[in-house]
């Protein structure tokens, strides 16, 4: 949690944080000034003091909405900046910085560096400004990721707001559904009022329309992908493809809060009208994996501990896993979850490589997902919830929803 920063960068020695660009989509500023219209800033925290938001005099305002220290852009002049570099105008810009960080307290130690900004002229200025400040080390954050840690446990706020996007969330898949069903069919296809199939793109403009009318956006897109597409986890779908009846269709939604905020993720896979044997065989092996997974979660348990029990149970139905061919395209190919937040895929994470800190602690919101997909037979099937983990030691998931297989559709 925020509170946690300070106690992490001790632990990674670091002794500022410096974050860059605009306060929209860009998860390390929406973390620590909680969003707003802020086109470009510059947020400064020294260990164990107050952030510092360097910002644009035109959004003075937005600034101030923070409720951190603020300090304005026009506090340094360009004129004088330029003078003292000699006309030159990208040094004054690394000037305006050296005096930013003297200013938030930063004039030597470790600083880690974040946010989304546009690399290349970065990168030029961050390395100008180590060679007039040669006291600080700016550095990145691979081995000792702050904020990542920080973030992989949220508060109650933080909570209720994942579990608002899960009801907005859910609300459109129930909509999705209710839409599909609405139409009728022929030649085993849906159709639209004038006779053209319904087409992939068209159930995608309806949900992002649905979830902008909620307040919300799609900025990581859909997946809702049919037949052989259903097969390849990460297929988005063919926008041109035609709603057919019985094939498999996998609907992952994981939309976000406007401008950039909490994230919801959720699966279902859908037939229409009809599912076929194997289809159904396929289905209910997930789903009973889905269901023993979920059963086993435990507090203070490692998040591997999911993707180990659900590889076993899958190879143990016969199906080839990540696990014992980490190369297989088909079968169980992926891990079962991820952590959830100002980002889709975040920390904790359960596959091969996440690191052993990552726990099912209380605060942690995360997913269980797995799958079996089989491109060649024209098919895959994926369950997912978002899960909570609470302080009593029980598990929520804050938006259910129906696991129906088959839609019904009007002949």
């Amino acid at each position: 949690m925020k509170t946690d920063i300070d106690a992490l960068m001790e632990v990674g020695q670091l002794d500022a944080l410096w974050v860059m660009g605009r306060a929209q989509h860009n998860p390390a500023m929406v973390y620590l000034t909680g969003g707003g219209h802020l086109t470009n800033a510059d947020l400064i925290k020294p260990r164990g003091q107050t952030a510092t938001l360097f910002h644009a005099p035109m959004e003075r305002d937005e600034a101030a909405k923070t409720g951190l220290k603020t300090r304005n852009y026009a506090s340094y002049p360009m004129g004088e900046l330029i003078r003292a570099a000699n006309g030159d105008l990208f040094q004054a810009g690394v000037l305006r910085y050296q005096r930013m960080l003297q200013d938030a307290g930063v004039a030597s130690g470790r600083v880690a560096l974040y946010g989304k900004i546009e690399f290349g002229p970065a990168f030029d200025a961050i390395n100008a400004l180590a060679r007039i400040m040669p006291d600080l080390e700016l550095v990145g954050y691979q081995k000792q990721d702050v904020l990542a840690a920080a973030m992989m446990t949220k508060d109650a706020a933080e909570i209720e707001r994942i579990r608002q996007m899960g009801k907005l969330t859910t609300h459109v898949v129930g909509r999705t559904a209710d839409y599909l069903t609405g139409h009728t069919v022929k030649n085993a296809m849906l159709v639209k009022p004038d006779g053209k199939p319904l087409t992939i793109a068209d159930v995608k403009s309806q949900i992002n329309l649905w979830l902008a009318e909620g307040g919300a956006e799609n900025p990581e897109g859909t997946i809702f992908a049919i037949g052989r597409d259903a097969g390849v986890p990460h297929s988005s779908g063919n926008p041109g493809d035609f709603l057919r009846l019985g094939q498999t269709i996998v609907f992952d939604i994981f939309p976000c809060e406007m401008g950039g905020g909490y994230y919801y993720d959720f699966t279902r896979t859908w037939c229409l009208g009809y599912a076929q044997d194997e289809v159904l065989s396929l289905y209910e092996q997930v789903k009973s994996v889905y269901q023993k997974v979920i059963d086993s979660l435990e507090v203070g348990a490692s998040y591997k501990e999911s993707q180990m029990l659900t590889c076993h149970l899958f190879q143990a139905m016969g199906h080839p896993t990540a696990l014992e061919a980490p190369e297989t395209d088909q079968g169980y190919v992926h891990s079962v979850g991820h952590g959830l937040g100002l980002k889709v895929h975040e920390r904790p994470f359960s596959g091969a490589t996440a690191p052993a800190e990552d726990l099912l602690v209380p605060g942690v919101v995360g997913t269980i997902e797995p799958g079996l997909y089989y491109p060649e037979r024209g098919m895959g099937v994926r369950l997912e919830d978002t899960f909570v983990v609470h302080a009593d030691g029980k598990f929520e998931i804050p938006a259910p929803y129906p696991m129906d297989l088959v839609l019904p559709v009007r002949q």
